[in-house]
């Protein structure tokens, strides 16, 4: 399963064919051009503010990696292209037209915290991770496209901005490095939204804090979230990634050699069994995609030398199945109440 674990830039990178471009340019000019398209889901819904108390946010221009941008009046048709920015969008009362495909499930999937928010309308999938069908987002006419959880590069950038307003990740943070708060106050803006993301993220910021209020003994505590996708092959994620930030936010501290060993610009640091003496620490959360996988990590003869494996202080939570793996993997403004139900109880159970 692709978790999102490495943006390495070489990756996903690679300019666009120019048949590609000309072909969305083509599109551009239809999706400019007035008129409505009434087969196309009308995701823009309003917030049960009203229209009215939306509209009159306009104009707002949103700061991002690749400069500024200003959106006039409150778009109706959105599409997200970062990984997780679909759940921020959902909780200020807008289904985006297009989303990207992530867990290998639609991203509308099953996940408890956006099932209902959905309900029967489904985006259309415009790409996996940072690949994305210009054709098909082009096709949707979308108002604005919003990549914060993103690796979108200046080359995608610019191709969409030929047809409608992108407000690409946050600047200042590598990316998929920017704290979940700052992704959704982006969002937020973009969507006129700013009084009402600001008491979305502060009730979450009050679910942390009566987590750190009610176990104080987590400060105390190194913890460091893993995974391991073949033999011999494993990936301890940084403090820059969503699922570190989680338990950070959850009160634990960080083990800050595992940074030291990630590639830069990479949200993991990939370890081999010689090395697994870096995830040593008070907790080790292992995020993994199977019961076989976590047999196959338990059978490593270096890992059963581990003092947080032979105390048992070590945590085996699934991606899905129950969903508490996405669900601290989002680490959204929808998915963390989820998620800090799950895991909270996992934790304390451990001496």
């Amino acid at each position: 399963m692709s978790t999102g674990a490495r943006p390495a830039p070489a990756r996903f990178a690679g300019l666009l064919p120019r048949a590609v471009v000309a072909a969305v340019a083509a599109l551009a000019l239809t999706a400019c051009g007035g008129g409505t398209d009434d087969s196309s889901s009308e995701a823009g819904s309003s917030s049960p503010g009203g229209a009215g108390a939306r509209s009159a946010a306009f104009p707002v221009t949103v700061e991002h990696k690749y400069g500024s941008t200003t959106v006039e009046e409150e778009p109706k048709k959105v599409v997200t292209l970062g990984l997780s920015d679909q759940d921020a969008v959902l909780a200020l009362g807008v289904k985006p037209v297009g989303a990207v495909d992530w867990f290998k499930e639609k991203p509308y999937g099953k996940w408890p915290w956006t099932k209902d928010l959905w309900g029967p309308d489904t985006p259309e999938i415009v790409g996996e991770r940072d690949e994305y069908n210009m054709e098909k987002i082009a096709a949707l006419k979308p108002d604005l496209v919003i990549a914060q959880y993103s690796g979108m590069k200046k080359e995608q950038y610019d191709t969409l901005s030929k047809f409608t307003k992108v407000v690409a990740q946050p600047e200042d943070y590598p990316d998929y490095g920017a704290p979940w708060e700052v992704m959704t106050r982006q969002i937020g803006k973009a969507l006129g939204e700013e009084d009402r993301t600001e008491k979305l993220i502060s009730d979450v910021g009050a679910r942390f804090e009566a987590v750190r209020e009610e176990h104080p003994e987590f400060a105390g505590l190194t913890l460091a979230v893993a995974d391991s996708f073949e033999a011999g092959k494993y990936s301890a994620f940084t403090r820059t990634d969503p699922k570190a930030i989680f338990f950070k936010e959850l009160g634990f501290r960080q083990e800050p050699e595992i940074d030291e060993l990630a590639k830069p610009g990479w949200n993991v640091a990939e370890l081999s069994a010689e090395k697994l003496n870096v995830l040593d620490v008070d907790r080790l959360v292992w995020v993994t995609s199977s019961t076989e996988a976590n047999d196959r990590i338990r059978a490593e003869p270096l890992y059963k030398k581990l003092k947080v494996h032979q105390d048992g202080r070590d945590l085996f939570v699934p991606y899905q199945d129950p969903d508490i793996g996405a669900a601290f993997s989002f680490n959204t403004v929808l998915s963390i109440p989820y998620a800090i139900e799950e895991i909270t109880p996992l934790l304390t159970a451990v001496e």
